[in-house]
């Protein structure tokens, strides 16, 4: 059960429309590498996360994208509200108003509609954290793509402050992995499991080290 303070965590002050930006910063609600992908992978990878502490990470992280994505939502809406239909057409913004008029969903920047297959949950400990580390800077990426493109600052002050959070938490997995590694064994995780690479190298008929 969860607290929700009712305030985003970095504020979203927007007074000029932009219904072409707003089309570009969507991508990290409902993109490959956006928050509610990040949110949902992580509350779904604490579940067999077999390190508690590591665990409680996942939470802490998940939730936290959860709020990142309340501050994208914002920012998509400050930058389409009242927007006429006039507005709309120029702006090519006029196939998302066409479904959507100017609701929140889930998309990439390109068009690409939200789904689960962006991001995984496999219930092996280094496989789930090395992957989180990877959609980390991904997301850091996007974040610095699109800050190369935006001017405005009242745009630009979130995105910096949800890329650095990005960094934060691909350190906080970095330490997570090398906490886990020290408390798995060869009972449960192919990592530290001599036995199966035996297995699989008489299998394939090659040596146990080329695995």
């Amino acid at each position: 059960m969860w607290l929700y303070e009712k305030r985003l965590q970095y504020p979203v002050k927007i007074t000029k429309t932009c219904p072409k930006t707003a089309q570009l910063i969507i991508s990290q609600y409902g993109g490959p590498d956006g928050e509610l992908s990040a949110s949902m992978r992580y509350l779904s990878q604490r579940y067999s996360m077999p390190v508690k502490s590591v665990g409680g990470l996942l939470t802490d992280i998940g939730t936290e994208e959860l709020g990142h994505l309340e501050i994208i939502c914002a920012m998509v809406y400050q930058l389409t509200k009242n927007l006429t239909p006039e507005q709309v057409k120029t702006a090519g913004f006029d196939a998302y108003y066409i479904d959507h008029t100017t609701a929140l969903w889930p998309q990439a920047a390109a068009g690409v509609p939200f789904t689960s297959l962006e991001f995984q949950s496999k219930g092996d400990a280094v496989c789930d954290l090395t992957e989180n580390l990877a959609a980390e800077q991904k997301a850091r990426v996007v974040y610095e793509n699109l800050l190369r493109v935006i001017d405005d600052p009242e745009v630009r002050e979130p995105l910096k402050f949800l890329r650095s959070r990005e960094i934060v938490h691909f350190q906080r997995f970095g330490e997570a992995l090398e906490k886990t590694k020290e408390k798995l064994d060869s009972r449960n995780f192919y990592y530290f499991n001599a036995e199966f690479d035996k297995e699989m190298a008489k299998k394939q008929g090659i040596a146990a080290g080329d695995f």
